[in-house]
């Protein structure tokens, strides 16, 4: 059984003992079992199963990240939606993403697409660039590595 699996176990069970399965109980339940396993995790002795420990704090991590990006772009796109001359660079770039798994790409894809501005048009054939769409690129090289030091490694720091 996987830590993950384990660890909603405990939260059904720390819901059960509490007589509520109430959203916040269950984030209490999962945030104490991932305590209780990470105490534990040398019983197990799993390299690869150990590998949750750091995932899921970088999943977090991903996600307040995507969150402030998304907030900072909505705000810089109602501010040129509404300003008399609107700041708008809009270009193509390719995005270089390396050897990357199937779901790692995805994953990245997508979160460029739901963040306003940008747009995941394509993935190369050999999957060594994302083509990209936005309409903040003045400076090309600049997006780029905005894009690989912010959501590319905070999503390889979540799946490596």
């Amino acid at each position: 059984m996987t830590f993950l699996a384990m660890n909603v176990l405990l939260a059904i069970v720390w819901g059960a003992l509490w007589g509520s399965f109430a959203p916040l109980d269950l984030l209490g339940g999962f945030l104490f079992g991932f305590a209780a396993l990470w105490f534990a995790r040398r019983l197990v002795g799993n390299e690869e199963e150990a590998r949750y420990f750091r995932a899921l704090p970088m999943a977090v991590v991903l996600f307040f990240y995507f969150l402030k990006e998304l907030a900072k772009s909505c705000l810089m796109v109602a501010r040129d939606c509404i300003a008399r001359e609107p700041g708008l660079h809009p270009a193509i770039v390719n995005l270089p993403i390396g050897p990357k798994s199937d779901l790692e790409i995805f994953v990245l894809a997508n979160l460029i697409t739901l963040t306003p501005g940008t747009l995941t048009l394509d993935v190369a054939e050999d999957k060594s660039f994302l083509v990209i769409h936005s309409i903040y690129a003045e400076d090309a090289e600049a997006l780029i590595a905005d894009l690989q030091s912010g959501m590319e490694h905070r999503v390889r720091e979540v799946f490596r």
